[in-house]
């Protein structure tokens, strides 16, 4: 494709702190390339941590579509941010869309492109639990993305590998890493002291908000804390709450008042970056925290019973549990019991990403759009 002149005009849709905190290095990188120019819209999905995340990267969007509302459903985000995105083009018409990952948000914003013939760009596509109802609706929406976007930035050779098995393959799928790594790397170039958790009693974090681990999943990954801190008297738990009251109501519900357990709000990416790096090992059903683990060498206990990033298992710098009281205790046990275990993942190779994701994805815009 061939521009007649003037600038490559690019937006980012985020709906959510992880997007927020994935987008960022992009659309800073995007914002400083004179070739382009670069739009960051917010949907407000997830409204508050969202503006939280981009603050850190000292990124604001150019406008906020503001469709949160409280105990919002998956119908109301997906027209809001449909008609949203939809009239927002239309006044402010792109060259190219980017997306990101499994939100809704990312779906719905890709369907308004779509619909205008503004070519999508899938920032991480690709990933693949292969499991509709897992993560939900996570999986469902990456895919349907996957189907609507004409640029696909997998993070993996085993993600554009789910896309060719798809037929997506072809010159619009490219290995890129994940700009989450660059994130990473970004918050810990910059980190001083300040940031960073003193040295003290065992701390293990733990963050859960999928889902499918909403009611008895959850009830039962509180239990195995509290039987963890029965048996380590020592031990603490860092839980940062997540906004939606479903998971927090029944959080705080089995494990409030606890000695040794420390409710926060959602923490800020470098204070969140700082207590992984502070934790013993790490509990998640987060598909991002897999990836920033594997980079910061920290074991983790993955609360899913499938992972759409199955290169942490096959490389090791993940162990997959689910909801399974026994197998967290089991694993837990095994780390903080078994110091050469323990110190094993940090030997062990990240598989996604270098840090140098960003760059690849201008550089492949750049070139797409400018040549001859």
């Amino acid at each position: 494709m061939t521009r007649q002149g003037g600038k490559i005009r690019v937006a980012c849709v985020v709906g959510t702190r992880p997007e927020a905190i994935k987008m960022a290095p992009l659309t800073l990188a995007l914002r400083r390339d004179p070739a382009f120019e670069a739009r960051l819209l917010a949907s407000g999905q997830h409204a508050d941590m969202l503006i939280q995340a981009l603050a850190h990267f000292g990124v604001e969007p150019d406008a906020n579509l503001s469709v949160m509302r409280e105990r919002q459903t998956l119908d109301h985000i997906t027209v809001a941010v449909l008609e949203g995105v939809g009239d927002w083009l239309d006044a402010n018409p792109q060259d190219l869309l980017l997306v990101h990952g499994d939100t809704t948000t990312a779906l719905a914003a890709a369907l308004a492109g779509f619909y205008r013939k503004t070519p999508v760009g899938h920032v991480e596509a690709g990933l693949r639990s292969h499991d509709m109802s897992r993560p939900f609706p996570e999986e469902a929406n990456r895919a349907l993305t996957d189907r609507l976007a004409s640029f696909h930035f997998a993070p993996t050779p085993l993600a554009a590998e789910n896309l060719q098995a798809e037929g997506i393959g072809g010159k619009g799928v490219f290995v890129t890493g994940n700009t989450v790594i660059d994130a990473l790397f970004w918050t810990l170039a910059r980190a001083d002291k300040s940031e960073r958790l003193e040295e003290g009693a065992p701390l293990v974090l733990l963050t859960a908000h999928r889902r499918e681990s909403w009611g008895k999943p959850l009830e039962e990954i509180c239990a195995a804390v509290r039987d963890l801190l029965e048996r380590h008297v020592g031990l603490h738990f860092l839980i940062p709450l997540h906004k939606n009251p479903q998971v927090r109501d029944t959080i705080t519900k089995a494990l409030g008042g606890r000695p040794r357990v420390a409710f926060t709000e959602p923490l800020d990416y470098p204070d969140f970056v700082a207590a992984m790096n502070r934790s013993v090992f790490i509990m998640s059903d987060s598909g991002g925290v897999q990836e920033e683990a594997s980079a910061l060498k920290k074991p983790l206990l993955i609360l899913r019973e499938v992972s759409e990033r199955p290169e942490a298992l096959d490389l090791g710098t993940g162990v997959l549990v689910g909801a399974n009281r026994g197998r967290i205790e089991r694993e837990a046990n095994r780390l903080l019991e078994d110091a050469a275990y323990r110190g094993s993942f940090a030997e062990r190779t990240c598989p996604f990403g270098d840090g140098n994701a960003t760059a690849r994805i201008v550089a492949i815009i750049k070139n797409h759009f400018t040549e001859v």
